[in-house]
């Protein structure tokens, strides 16, 4: 996951930002542009918004126990974003995109680039392990948006990624979402860091 977006420091053009034109109204917003009245669940660098039939589940490293995505699932589909920390004035995911790209590619699969709601995304068809079915793959839509200071990339499967009714659903889903980039300084490509909602004691899936 994250290792995908990792940096060896050297010096990098400078990218334009990908996003929706109408991203500061109709999300993903940043924190400053939210409603704070509305009833979020608070996960650190993510907020999301309750409603029937979602199910939370944090994504857990081994070892250091940090929470390092959230998995949204809904309406048929999965949902799992990663927010990050990025630059003021350029964006992270044209070459994300690409890095995620050759990563497939590496493990046997295929991608392709094609114009969606948020701008470029990526198409993958990845290898699966399947018992009994050699030769399986999984579908799935990597999408990024860049905000002020923060990328927020999200990985849409299910039947979000093969139906376009419930691709809309999972898409709002990914839209709702409030990025909560902080002012602790932070170099572009480290994970905002995530946690527990307040209101749940283990990592597995919550009914929101």
């Amino acid at each position: 996951m994250s290792d995908i977006i990792s940096s060896d420091g050297s010096e990098e053009p400078e990218q334009v930002k990908s996003a929706p034109a109408d991203r500061a109204t109709e999300g993903p917003l940043d924190e400053s542009e939210a409603n704070a009245v509305r009833p979020y669940v608070d996960l650190g660098g993510v907020k999301v918004l309750p409603r029937d039939g979602l199910q939370l589940r944090l994504e857990v490293e081994e070892g250091s126990q940090r929470v390092v995505a959230v998995g949204l699932d809904y309406a048929g589909s999965t949902l799992q974003v990663q927010p990050f920390a990025a630059p003021r004035s350029s964006g992270l995911w044209h070459e994300i995109r690409e890095q995620i790209a050759d990563q497939i590619a590496k493990q046997g699969g295929t991608t392709k680039l094609v114009d969606g709601p948020f701008g470029p995304e990526l198409l993958a068809e990845i290898p699966a392990a399947v018992a009994g079915q050699p030769g399986s793959t999984r579908l799935a839509r990597f999408i990024g948006v860049d905000g002020p200071r923060w990328f927020l990339r999200g990985v849409i499967a299910g039947e979000g990624a093969v139906n376009p009714e419930a691709a809309e659903k999972i898409e709002e889903l990914f839209r709702s979402v409030v990025v909560v980039r902080g002012k602790t300084p932070m170099p572009p490509r480290d994970l905002i860091p995530l946690h527990m909602p307040k209101t749940a004691a283990e990592p597995g899936p919550t009914a929101l």
